[in-house]
């Protein structure tokens, strides 16, 4: 059962930061009929200019003494600047926007790259991109890639979710299959919980934790000697895409402490995993398996590093009336080594379930004309006994203008759980959104 314990009153900042942006998109609105000097720039050199403003404001629902109240209040810029020539395809897409819960500006690049085709067999994309692969929804074994954990929580749009990578990703087309090579030089970490701006289970500590108490990291940042390295071997057979994957990297996320328990770390990490996704039926099935090979601890019996693990998901999606979606998946974390995990774990700390189960629910349906969005995704673990639910409605007004209000919604029975951990973090938002 969900208490909201509180009506958290609309701060006046946000409400002067909605409404300056709200005039600021209705007059971009009317300059765009009349004239866009800007695009009208980049036109000159054959450069197409894209983007949008925003405006987003939420709070928490909970009370949280270890945050502020406000999970975010943003006036965001992004454009997305794209230039074709004859050898190659430069892109360059970034943030701009002013954060009103850590009182500061923000600039964030999140591609500037250079696309080239050297030959008909072969692709190759170098500098900042945001790279995926994988067929899960909002659920990653074998996509490795850096992710936004903290704008995913706090009520960002999805696509900041994926986080950037700065990386050499080369693509060859043959004839019997398709090879995909990513590399990293320098190890891009998740933006992972850190306390900063979503409170957390510190295991150290035995409580949750936030900005008072934010988590100490050894970062890895040797160019060229903490690299990463991911594959990935994929073919069409009929109707389905059969792919074998290969990483060796660190956790993403840290993956346990440095031996006085001051500081977090990356661990090394090795994974290989398949995939299979095809059409089921009347909808689209897919299925993935990866073995997380946790070098530093492949014996299990160092509490201090998380063990190897096998990592499994089955899911299907299917359209079940007419605009109305469904997608299920069942995941499960298997933990190898678990009796060494066992006797090694000290007195008094919690321990994990050999297996984690999780389902997840997605439902989608378009009202007005496609026009009206309303969606749900939903997390939830029977062996956690935890909850996190995703409840979006977003309004095309326009071609140009969208308006969204969603909400993150977290809670369980134990304190310690991966989703009940965030319970103080259940937040609600407000989104206004000019796109030109």
């Amino acid at each position: 059962m969900i208490v909201f314990r509180r009506i958290v009153p609309i701060h006046i900042r946000t409400v002067v930061l909605l409404a300056m942006t709200c005039s600021a998109i209705v007059v971009a609105q009317d300059e765009q009929v009349k004239s866009d000097p800007v695009r009208e720039f980049f036109e000159r050199f054959d450069t197409e200019y894209h983007g949008f403003y925003e405006a987003r404001a939420g709070y928490r629902l909970q009370n949280d003494p270890d945050e502020k109240d406000m999970s975010i209040m943003e006036a965001r810029y992004q454009f997305d600047l794209f230039h074709m020539r004859d050898w190659g395809d430069i892109k360059v897409k970034g943030d701009v926007y002013g954060d009103g819960v850590e009182e500061k500006g923000v600039f964030d690049l999140r591609e500037a790259n250079l696309f080239m085709r050297p030959t008909d067999s072969m692709d190759v994309k170098l500098g900042r991109q945001v790279l995926t692969w994988g067929t899960g929804d909002l659920i990653f074994i074998n996509d490795l890639f850096p992710k936004d954990w903290q704008s995913f929580f706090i009520g960002r749009d999805t696509e900041y979710l994926k986080a950037p990578s700065d990386a050499v990703k080369v693509s060859l087309f043959m004839d019997w299959a398709n090879l995909d090579v990513a590399y990293t030089p320098e190890f891009d970490s998740d933006r992972f919980i850190s306390g900063e701006r979503l409170s957390y289970w510190n295991p150290v500590l035995g409580d949750r934790a936030g900005e008072d108490n934010t988590m100490s990291v050894e970062r890895r940042r040797e160019f060229l000697e903490e690299d990463e390295l991911a594959l990935r071997l994929y073919r069409n057979i009929r109707n389905y895409e059969l792919a074998l994957y290969g990483y060796w990297g660190y956790w993403k996320s840290p993956g346990g402490f440095n031996e006085a328990m001051t500081a977090a770390v990356f661990p090394d990490l090795y994974v290989y995993g398949a995939s299979i996704r095809g059409t089921v039926g009347k909808g689209i099935g897919n299925a993935e398996i990866g073995y997380y090979d946790s070098v530093d601890d492949r014996d299990g019996d160092d509490f201090l590093i998380n063990n190897s693990e096998m990592r499994y998901l089955v899911g299907y999606t299917q359209e079940i009336a007419r605009d109305f979606t469904a997608g299920v998946q069942y995941y499960v974390e298997q933990m190898l080594d678990y009796d060494d995990y066992e006797n090694n774990q000290p007195a008094g700390m919690p321990k994990r379930d050999e297996f984690r189960h999780l389902t997840t629910l997605r439902l989608t349906k378009l009202l007005m004309n496609q026009n009206l969005s309303l969606s749900l995704f939903t997390y939830y673990s029977p062996s956690d006994e935890d909850v996190y639910m995703r409840p979006i409605a977003n309004y095309k007004a326009s071609d140009h203008l969208a308006v969204e209000i969603g909400g993150n919604v977290f809670f369980g029975d134990e304190t310690h759980t991966f989703f009940n951990q965030f319970h103080n973090n259940t937040n609600a938002y407000l989104a206004v959104r000019y796109s030109f």
